[in-house]
C-alpha cells in the first residue's frame, strides 16, 4: 500500500519540484555574496562628489602608475600588449584612446581580465581590490594618448539633489528597452545581453553611461547632462536595486514571470496533489 501511495504521489511531486527549480533559476535577486552591497558601494562612490555639482572626475595619484605597470604586465599585456595598443586579431582594443573610466569599468565589473575574448564579459567578482584596479587605471592613462577622451576621469556621483522622478523617465527612455523595466536585463540579438543593474554601484552606473560598454550606447554630456546621469543613477541605486514592494515578496524583482512560477507551483501543484488524495479516497 505504501509504495502505492508513493508511486501515485510520485509524478506531481517531481512536477512541483520541477516548477521551483525553474522559478529560482529564472528570478534574479540581487546577491549578497562575496561583495560589498550595492547600497553601500554606491555611499561610497556619493561621498567622493564635492560641493553641489551631481558627478565630479578624478584620476588616481601619479603614484599609482609605477605598481600599475607591474599589474598591466602580468594581467594585461598578453591580449592588450605591453604599451596598451591592443591586438585586432583576438579583438583587444586599443585602450589609449578609451580613457580612464572604462578601464575601470571593465576591471572593477570583473568583466577584465577575459578568458576568452569570443564570449561576452561576464561581470564576475573581480580579480583585484579597489587600489590595485586604481592602479591599472592610473598606468593606463599615463600612456601617450592619441584622442581626447570623454569622461576625463572617474566619476563620482552625488545624488543629494537627483530626482528620482526624472530618473525613472529618462530610465525608461533610455535604458528599460534592453534592461528592463526592473533593471534585470534581457536577451539581445546575435547571442548578446544586457545584463542585470542590480549589482552595480554608483560610480559603474554612471562609467556605463559615459563609456558605453560592449554593445550599450554611450552617452555623452551632449546626450545627457551630469545631472541627468545623476537622476538615472539615483533612480537605479534606488528603485532599482532596493524596491518598496507594497504588495508583498517582491519574488526576486521580475514581476509577472517569477509571480507565474510561484503561482503555477504552489496552485498547480498544490491542486494536483488533492486531486490524487481524493482519487485515493474514492
Amino acid at each position: 500500500m505504501q509504495a502505492k501511495y508513493r508511486a501515485r504521489y510520485l509524478l506531481p511531486g517531481l512536477v512541483v519540484v520541477g516548477v521551483a527549480i525553474v522559478g529560482l533559476l529564472t528570478s534574479d535577486a540581487p546577491a549578497s555574496g562575496s561583495s560589498p552591497p550595492a547600497q553601500a558601494r554606491a555611499q561610497s562612490a556619493t561621498a567622493g562628489a564635492g560641493g553641489n555639482e551631481p558627478i565630479t572626475y578624478h584620476l588616481p595619484p601619479a603614484s599609482y602608475i609605477a605598481p600599475g605597470e607591474v599589474l598591466f604586465e602580468s594581467n594585461c599585456a598578453t591580449c592588450h600588449a605591453p604599451d596598451a595598443t591592443g591586438n585586432s586579431t583576438i579583438g583587444a582594443p586599443d585602450l589609449q584612446i578609451v580613457g580612464p573610466a572604462t578601464v575601470d569599468f571593465w576591471v572593477s565589473t570583473g568583466r577584465m581580465p577575459l578568458a576568452d575574448p569570443a564570449v561576452q564579459a561576464a561581470r564576475k567578482p573581480p580579480r583585484f581590490d579597489r587600489t590595485q584596479t586604481l592602479e591599472i587605471v592610473a598606468f593606463v592613462n599615463s600612456l601617450d594618448h592619441r584622442s581626447p577622451d570623454y569622461p576625463p576621469g572617474i566619476p563620482s556621483v552625488n545624488t543629494g539633489g537627483a530626482s528620482l522622478s526624472t530618473g525613472n523617465s529618462l530610465f525608461v527612455l533610455n535604458c528599460a528597452g534592453c534592461h528592463t523595466i526592473t533593471g534585470a536585463g534581457d536577451a539581445l540579438a546575435n547571442g548578446a545581453y544586457a545584463p542585470s543593474l542590480h549589482k552595480a554601484d554608483a560610480t559603474q552606473v554612471a562609467e556605463a553611461i559615459r563609456t558605453g560598454p560592449g554593445n550599450m550606447p554611450h552617452f555623452g554630456p551632449g546626450n545627457l547632462s551630469n545631472q541627468q546621469v545623476a537622476a538615472i543613477v539615483a533612480y537605479v541605486t534606488g528603485p532599482i536595486q532596493h524596491p518598496d514592494n507594497r504588495g508583498g515578496l517582491g519574488l526576486g524583482g521580475i514581476g509577472p514571470v517569477t509571480e507565474g512560477f510561484i503561482g503555477l507551483l504552489f496552485g498547480v501543484g498544490g491542486l494536483m496533489l488533492v486531486a490524487f488524495w481524493l482519487g485515493d479516497r474514492s
